[in-house]
């Protein structure tokens, strides 16, 4: 249940690791001396773009390597001293590779027949969409001096921010009293335990984490403060009307599409509220459903599985989709790709971290045996996936938005959902139904209400720094305004805003609505599936390899969906009432 990361080094100290290091060193600075002694003219505009894209792919590839075995070594146990170290130094090194990357795009702006230099090359075609995003990305550059200093204060401002939240979390103890037994344990246990069946249980490590939050929530505050400070001062500099619009245009998204969307999210919260009253109602609520119970099993059936057995199951059904999928998720679990065991001093929740350079992904998970790990781990594996469809590619290429990241992810997902309800009885489909409300609940209800609580903090972190109390106060109401009277009010969590590591990414702000987005083009998908069935995974394949060179309304097209229309949002979401539909009907 532990990775291996010696595909990428094998430790700090060894020869290989050092080696690179210093070669991305002396590669930076050829690149800079390039740029500056070719770029002062037009002249060979072809051979100098080809150049430039080429070392850049080759260079990215090498620091890709360093960064992701720094970044995983820490994730895995937080007081890793040297990955820490690691981390801080190829950060600070890759600060001096924005001075060449900001005069070549500002460079490209100034050639005339871009389209004919394109044509020119079969090597420019292939990276047009990559060329055509950096002349846009050059409009809102700042001057050469500016781009480099912003990058090096970075290491200082919001990075340093984000490794201070992402440390206080990591090593968050909370003090838990469970049957007259004192324990201090990691906040992923305890916030695990939402899902126990016992409802002592469950309430008990609710307001254990609640209480624990006390020790840390002016720091977290303090963080939170400072970066999304940050943000908005940048997004201003760089004449954007909001971090908003730009973290849209970082998304490739259009206003438009994202309006869509929402719109039919709040016409659904009706049905979503159906749902939770429904649950409340099962577990004995009459006030709506506190917090601690939003994850509660409702089913008389434990769906427990050992980690070999989500393993084989995963594998078995993912088959039934294609040979593709299941082999390569058997090649991850073979070769030690996937870190499933919670302990101390690992960071919570899940992710897959794609290493594109050797052709290979790492999954981190806690897993604890419910089937709602099962999904997650589904989950995760169906990111690796998307970066296998995308092995292929130059790192140029493969780069996709937030948005569609989501739907490699979602879709595994929701095969393994499927395979599990067509071998189910009754209380196992209770289960298993209820387990995919959930997620829906949290992907398009949840990620609602911290779009809404994102949005006001930007608002008024505008204006001035937001305390404890008022950032406990927007997520509150943010809540409110997201699940209704479906939640007690009187049993919310005015803390999510500490424990979603999303809020404190400054390079990737609203880490919301791409869930959202994610999981209803996922529905879009399954549909489709649906009705093709073996003709329709080649497309798939195809459309995870686009993504890293088409924005998100193309990508829609190329599958027959117009993400303008809110019609298709809202037939997306009427899959999920569907499942609402049915669900209620077996309880």
């Amino acid at each position: 249940m532990r990775w291996s990361l010696d595909s990428l080094y094998t430790s700090f100290d060894s020869h290989e690791f050092k080696r690179d290091n210093d070669m991305v060193v002396s590669m930076i600075s050829d690149l800079k001396s390039w740029t500056k002694e070719n770029l002062a003219t037009l002249e060979n505009a072809r051979e100098k773009i080809e150049y430039f894209i080429k070392f850049q792919n080759t260079l990215g590839d090498m620091v890709y390597k360093i960064m992701a075995y720094s970044e995983l070594s820490l994730s895995v146990n937080a007081k890793d001293e040297k990955a820490l170290q690691a981390v801080e130094k190829i950060e600070n090194v890759v600060t001096e590779m924005t001075e060449p990357e900001v005069i070549f795009k500002k460079w490209l702006t100034n050639i005339q027949n871009i389209d004919e230099v394109i044509n020119s090359s079969e090597y420019l075609k292939e990276h047009e969409f990559h060329i055509r995003e950096s002349l846009q990305q050059a409009k809102h550059m700042l001057s050469d001096e500016q781009e480099v200093i912003i990058s090096k204060m970075k290491n200082t401002g919001s990075n340093a921010w984000s490794k201070l939240q992402e440390f206080l979390t990591s090593t968050h103890l909370v003090d838990i009293s469970l049957n007259g037994e004192d324990k201090k344990l990691p906040l992923p246990v305890v916030r695990n335990m939402a899902f126990n069946e016992d409802s002592y249980i469950r309430k008990t490590a609710y307001f254990a984490e609640l209480k624990s939050y006390r020790k840390i929530e002016n720091s977290s505050a303090a963080a939170l403060n400072g970066i999304k400070g940050e943000v908005i001062t940048l997004a201003k500099l760089r004449g954007f009307s909001s971090p908003l619009e730009m973290t849209l245009e970082h998304s490739r998204m259009d206003k438009e599409t994202l309006d869509a969307m929402l719109d039919a999210i709040k016409d659904s919260l009706p049905e979503f509220r159906r749902y939770l009253k429904k649950k409340a109602e099962v577990l004995g609520h009459k006030n709506g459903l506190p917090f601690y119970d939003l994850f509660a099993p409702i089913a008389k059936v434990e769906m427990k599985y050992s980690y070999d057995e989500a393993r084989k199951f995963i594998v078995k059904n993912f088959k039934s989709f294609s040979n593709k999928l299941s082999d390569f998720v058997d090649n991850a679990s073979e070769n030690k790709w996937i870190d499933a065991e919670p302990r101390e001093g690992k960071r919570g929740g899940a992710f897959c971290y794609n290493l594109h350079p050797i052709k290979e992904s790492r999954i981190l998970a806690n897993f604890d045996g419910s089937f709602s790990n099962v999904t997650t781990l589904a989950h995760e594996l169906g990111h690796a996936y998307h970066g296998n469809c995308l092995m292929n590619e130059t790192l140029a290429n493969s780069h996709y938005p937030m948005p569609i990241a989501e739907t490699a992810s979602i879709f595994s997902e929701n095969l393994i959902i499927e395979a599990a309800l067509n071998i189910a009885t009754k209380e196992e489909k209770i289960a298993i139904l209820e387990n995919s409300l959930q997620s829906s609940t949290q992907t398009i209800v949840d990620i609602y209400s911290r779009f809404l609580f994102e949005d006001e903090v930007f608002k008024r972190r505008a204006e001035h720094s937001l305390s404890v109390d008022e950032l406990k106060e927007i997520m509150l109401n943010a809540q409110k305004a997201a699940y209704g009277d479906a939640l007690d009010s009187n049993y919310m969590h005015p803390y999510m805003w500490i424990n979603k590591p999303h809020y404190y990414y400054a390079d990737s702000n609203y880490y919301n609505f791409p869930y959202a987005f994610g999981e209803l083009f996922v529905r879009g998908l399954l549909s489709e599936y649906r009705k093709r069935g073996e003709s329709f995974v080649e497309d798939y394949n195809k459309l995870l390899s686009l993504t890293g060179k088409n924005n998100l309304y193309e990508l829609g097209k190329i599958m027959g969906f117009d993400l303008h229309s809110v019609d298709f949002w809202k037939t997306s979401l009427n899959m999920i009432k569907e499942e609402i539909d049915e669900l209620i009907s077996l309880l």
